[in-house]
């Protein structure tokens, strides 16, 4: 809810195109996924561990706490500790897989949205995504309720609320009650260290999956896109926008999304 009242959703109504870029940046996710399997993961293990690429904490905990709780500790690190890293893990993968023209490319200015097109967006995701997967109801629920109340005009109080305390006073407790899981005796063990690298190989994938699909969409377009944008769509909300602003140019938050979707699919799948 705290994300959601914190998130602009013009850019990407005026430019439907950075959400399939959004759902591209998942890629890690399942990549991660299918590797986990490989080195002998149970299937529940394997999805909470593959979450982590979405770069979203509160996901990430979620998906966790229902399909491998024994590994909340080692999980919820990793996951905050690559989002806390995004300037550090991002800009190498960009500069490695595009060219310095392809991050010059300027984009034209973005149309102006309506205000009734931003109070039907977040009503309109909730119905089609509860319909599509609606284990992620409670996930993308929250998040575009919290929108609502930033874009209705007539909640102020509440936005202001979700904006900072309540987002605070969430994050305090997660912290303490994800720090009391992480005892020795499940986070001290080699299998800590092969989620922390899984970690980083999903966020690494989504990174390049975004990447390369805006690439790609480049040959087909007459109008490119720069393929920051791609880079731009994992969950990190909104360190990996403030990345691709000064790599180049453009925010995309169809991530926080495809994110939640992602994790809806692993829960109706596992749980």
């Amino acid at each position: 809810m705290g994300v959601g009242a914190m998130t602009d959703f013009g850019p990407l109504i005026a430019n439907p195109k950075s959400l399939i870029l959004g759902a591209a940046a998942q890629l890690g996710i399942y990549m991660a996924y299918g590797i986990a399997l490989i080195l002998g993961f149970t299937t529940p293990q394997a999805a909470s561990i593959g979450i982590i690429g979405g770069a979203d904490g509160p996901t990430a905990i979620l998906v966790t706490t229902k399909l491998a709780p024994e590994l909340l500790g080692a999980i919820a690190v990793a996951a905050y500790s690559y989002m806390a890293l995004v300037p550090v893990i991002q800009p190498p993968i960009m500069r490695a897989l595009t060219t310095k023209e392809e991050r010059q490319i300027t984009m034209k200015q973005l149309r102006a949205v309506s205000q009734t097109e931003k109070i039907i967006f977040p009503i309109a995701v909730t119905i089609f995504v509860s319909f599509l997967v609606p284990d992620a109801a409670p996930l993308v629920g929250c998040l575009m309720l919290g929108n609502l109340f930033k874009e209705s005009g007539v909640t102020d109080r509440l936005n202001k609320t979700a904006q900072n305390e309540l987002c605070n006073i969430v994050t305090i407790f997660l912290g303490v009650s994800v720090g009391a899981t992480a005892t020795a005796a499940n986070f001290l063990k080699l299998q800590t260290l092969e989620i922390m690298a899984l970690g980083i190989f999903a966020f690494g994938g989504g990174t390049a999956g975004g990447l390369l699909l805006a690439k790609f969409m480049n040959l087909f377009l007459k109008e490119k896109i720069n393929p920051l944008i791609g880079s731009a769509g994992v969950s990190a909300v909104p360190m990996a926008a403030r990345v691709s602003q000064v790599e180049g140019l453009g925010p995309n938050v169809a991530g926080v999304i495809g994110s939640a979707i992602a994790a809806g699919v692993f829960l109706s799948l596992f749980k």
